[in-house]
């Protein structure tokens, strides 16, 4: 397969999110299996799964700039809260069409 027809959104998984994805499909989508397999709680796997399920939609928002992206990403993962993304895409927004506050 060539890398031009892979799309976006898998080549932006981190390894270990492409990790969890390929267990995943292994296990047929069972929470449980995949909640056994790391020995973790059947919670933090619905959780993470969530998560991936965000990276996968906003690496498939081809649309957005890539600086927009990496903000959610950052919310997505919890480096920091919404609300902050928010302010910092908003400002960004502003700079770039020449709003500056």
């Amino acid at each position: 397969m060539e890398i031009d027809k892979i799309p976006q959104w898998i080549l932006g998984l981190e390894p270990e999110d492409a990790a969890f994805l390929k267990n995943f499909v292994l296990k047929s989508g069972s929470l449980k299996e995949i909640a056994k397999l790391y020995e973790v709680s059947y919670p933090t796997v619905r959780l993470r799964l969530d998560r991936l399920i965000q990276k996968i939609q906003l690496g498939d928002q081809k649309e957005e700039e890539p600086f927009s992206t990496f903000i959610k990403g950052l919310a997505v993962d919890s480096r920091i809260d919404l609300e902050t993304a928010k302010l910092i895409i908003e400002k960004y927004q502003q700079e770039k069409n020449g709003k500056g506050i």
